[in-house]
């Protein structure tokens, strides 16, 4: 591992097979806005620029740059200025600890019997009085989408944002809305930042020396972790030869109801953007897909393997735009890792479970425990992009919109399916199946510092083990990145999936 350059954030996202080379509604003393956005920028439809934008806002130069309690849960936020609503703080914060207790009550009727259901939907339907149509403080944002979460739960299609594993497919986020939503939680927030660039670093340093690199990506999405890193490829190379050749194996779903065909459709664009961004740069590249099958598990023989290439397998989990997976597709995914002989595997994925230092192992406590954690995470979430969103209105409702109604919805809809322990997340799981921990440099974890350092100081990076990086915000954990090898035996395919974790 030599070569320990790091990772510049750029932009460029094109795709085709190969090519060489409201005022915060001020009901509650929650951070008020700071600056402003110019929404001419997202105006007109999107086009190849949206996407060069945003690559290139990706670009981090590190080396020239340098609680009011609502409930007894401790959903915290940080009050960086004077409210400007004339109501009373006490009023305010009796309003707010009002409907996480509501939110509180209806998850728990919720986890009763048939008739403490009756219970819930009357809760609920309160909820939808108490809370405003649009706008509103932060608490109250935050409720309106639990509040059409839990509703979901009770009358499938209730709900404005359902789990329903491709929320893309939401006639309300066309791929504009997407593009501006993303640019916004690139500029605001280390949130998808710090995953990617973790994750480039330990691939960056896997592959010094190979000339043929192979990358199969889980869920690739608009490829925006890929363009940092052909650029990091290409700015390394010395000598007069060309860089290393990336290959880049997209995994899609099948064409078989769901939106697959849409899917499909989307990740030929994202190939196609791919590879006109690598031929801009020189990087010769080349792209293709595999899909998953019916029932969207991962076959390792539908991915095309050439000798002499180090293949790495990339699987970033419930990033804020990424579609829902289920666990059997996930553990299908990793188990192929043995199979194709991966030279590395890269995770990142959402902490679920308690705040750093407070979680009681082995204790699941049902729904409303799940439910009441999903709160706290989704809170500090808000919360953070509280402290770095312009001042007011549409940003903040984009991003919302876009973002955080689905993952809510689907991070409620998997506290409520989920059976018996809570198991201790995909690290844990992949320890116990015989992965081993890759450790990270110290130049990586450097970079994940400097990287923080750019947004609020609420931010912080734990180091989580040798081969593990955890992004929180303040005491609550929201991401981590990390870094394994596949087990030694290959044949692992079936043990692994029968127990995979139930998240």
């Amino acid at each position: 591992m030599e070569d320990h350059r790091s990772i510049e954030p750029i932009s460029g996202c094109s795709s085709t097979t190969t090519t060489t080379a409201a005022a915060i509604d001020d009901d509650l003393p929650w951070p008020d806005w700071n600056s402003f956005i110019d929404w001419v920028t997202f105006s007109g439809p999107a086009s190849d620029e949206d996407f060069n934008s945003l690559f290139f806002s990706n670009s981090t130069d590190f080396t020239t740059t340098t609680t009011t309690t609502t409930t007894t849960m401790s959903i915290s936020s940080t009050n960086t200025s004077t409210p400007s609503s004339p109501r009373s703080k006490g009023d305010d914060d009796l309003k707010g600890v009002k409907l996480v207790h509501l939110l509180m009550a209806a998850a728990e009727a919720i986890a009763g019997d048939k008739n403490s259901r009756e219970l819930a939907r009357v809760i609920l339907v309160r909820l939808k009085e108490l809370l405003p149509v649009t706008g509103g403080a932060t608490i109250e944002r935050l409720a309106v989408h639990f509040t059409d979460a839990l509703s979901g739960l009770l009358e499938p299609g209730a709900g404005r944002h359902r789990d329903n594993n491709n929320h893309h497919n939401n006639n309300n986020n066309n791929n504009h809305d997407m593009l501006a939503a993303f640019q916004l939680l690139q500029d605001m927030s280390p949130y998808i930042k710090f995953g990617h660039f973790t994750a480039n670093q330990a691939i960056l340093e896997a592959v010094a020396g190979d000339r043929r690199i192979h990358i199969v990506d889980y869920d690739i999405m608009e490829g925006i972790q890929w363009a940092s890193l052909m650029q990091a490829l290409t700015s390394r190379n010395e000598g007069p030869s060309p860089p290393a050749h990336l290959r880049i194996t997209a995994v899609t779903r099948t064409g078989s109801g769901g939106g697959g065909k849409r899917s499909m459709s989307s990740i030929q664009e994202t190939g196609r953007r791919l590879a006109a961004f690598a031929a801009s740069i020189g990087q010769p590249f080349s792209f293709s897909q595999c899909r998953l099958d019916s029932d969207e598990k991962f076959r390792p023989s539908a991915v095309k393997v050439v000798k002499g290439e180090a293949l790495i397998m990339n699987c970033m989990l419930h990033v804020p735009h990424s579609p829902e997976r289920s666990a059997s597709s996930v553990a299908s995914f990793l188990a192929g890792a043995g199979s194709l002989s991966a030279k590395l595997v890269t995770v990142v994925e959402e902490e679920e479970g308690g705040r750093g230092g407070e979680e009681e192992a082995g204790e699941d406590g049902g729904f409303v425990r799940r439910f009441m954690e999903v709160l706290q995470r989704y809170s500090a979430v808000s919360d953070s992009l509280e402290a770095g969103f312009p001042m007011h209105g549409k940003a903040r409702e984009l991003v919302e919109k876009v973002f955080m109604g689905p993952r809510i919805a689907g991070a409620v809809g998997r506290a409520y399916r989920r059976e018996g322990g809570g198991g201790g997340g995909w690290s844990e799981w992949m320890v116990g199946m015989g992965f081993g921990r890759v450790g990270l440099s110290l130049f990586n974890q450097s970079q994940a510092r400097l990287l923080i350092g750019l947004f609020h100081d609420g931010f912080r990076v734990e180091e989580m083990e040798v081969n593990k990086l955890l992004l929180a915000w303040k005491s609550q954990r929201l991401l981590s990145a990390s870094v394994w090898l596949p087990p030694l035996d290959g044949n692992l395919d079936v043990l692994m999936m029968e127990s995979s974790p139930s998240i």
